[in-house]
């Protein structure tokens, strides 16, 4: 006697059913597209629509003409920031500000949810995670608030060591200041994505490793990093795609008159050149010089982690 073919019966019924979903999508699309039309028309009016205020940057625009009407100058806008003698000084302070910040504030939440990963108490460890998350729901114009009362000449900091110096007016401190304070307030916070993962860590594995000697260092090397490591990449990726983005709120805050040198960045600028001088047209160019960066390194980040991870990106 012959035996069903089963994969064909399988695969009969796996069509019978994509059949059955064409046919009750067709007859209630309405249902559907109710549903789907408000993220819709949201969609198109606050991402794409605006998308078209990137002709500012090409015109010398004029809010009472309107973008069309504006006198068109092409690239100029684009070559007068490109040969301003203090564009690489702006350029590098975003970068620097950037660069340190990824190095340093990256791997801290991932430490942060190896650590919170061992702790064995459930109680323990909710009390906390509650005391890492509280600096993430500080507003930005509070935290630096906070920052320059304690490191005014009079604060905390100066009478621990009975000093008197001003940090917020030295160009060489700023940086160590927004790094810092940044990783306070966010580490805490960005580690959920990473504690989460960890969950998916195995514990048989983790037990085993225990029971053949394995060190604190063997046990996340060998059971926890394999359960994050593609979650690490991603939010790398992402990061990288976003280096030139730097918080204009939180620069802007711990920005004064001595330490413009190093606090001075791509966004402050943007700031200060179109919504204070007026200058709309130099500003969108300088904005949008700064977005075609970032999707520069986005794509070569992202092709450069399929190269070394075995084809898997974003």
């Amino acid at each position: 006697m012959k035996k069903a073919p089963v994969p064909a019966a399988a695969g009969s019924g796996g069509s019978t059913k994509m059949h059955n979903t064409l046919v009750y999508l067709r007859q209630h699309w309405q249902l559907y597209a109710i549903f789907m039309l408000p993220a819709f028309l949201l969609t198109i009016i606050f991402r794409y629509i605006p998308m078209g205020g990137i002709l500012i940057a090409f015109t010398e625009y004029n809010p009472i003409r309107g973008i069309l009407a504006s006198e068109w100058v092409g690239f100029e806008h684009f070559q007068r920031f490109l040969s301003s003698p203090d564009f690489m000084r702006y350029l590098m302070n975003t970068l620097k500000l950037s660069v340190y910040g990824l190095l340093w504030g990256f791997p801290a939440p991932i430490l942060l949810a190896f650590l919170l990963n061992r702790i064995l108490s459930s109680k323990i460890k909710q009390k906390i995670q509650l005391v890492l998350y509280m600096p993430n729901f500080i507003s930005v114009i509070v935290l630096c608030g906070i920052v320059r009362i304690l490191l005014a000449p009079t604060g905390m900091l100066n009478m621990l060591f009975g000093t008197s110096t001003n940090f917020m007016t030295m160009p060489e401190a700023f940086r160590t200041i927004y790094i810092a304070s940044g990783i306070w307030q966010g580490a805490g916070w960005a580690s959920i994505i990473y504690t989460a993962a960890l969950s998916n860590a195995s514990k048989e594995l983790k037990e085993a490793a225990v029971i053949d000697g394995a060190n604190i260092i063997q046990q996340i090397k060998a059971v926890e990093w394999p359960a994050i490591k593609d979650t690490v990449l991603i939010q790398f990726i992402m990061s990288v795609g976003n280096i030139m983005s730097v918080g204009f709120e939180k620069a802007y805050a711990l920005q004064t008159d001595l330490n413009l040198n190093a606090s001075e960045i791509i966004s402050t600028y943007v700031y200060k050149k179109g919504l204070l001088d007026g200058d709309y047209g130099f500003s969108t160019a300088v904005g949008l010089f700064n977005t075609v960066i970032n999707v520069i390194l986005l794509i070569s980040m992202n092709a450069l982690v399929k190269k070394m991870n075995e084809g898997k990106g974003i």
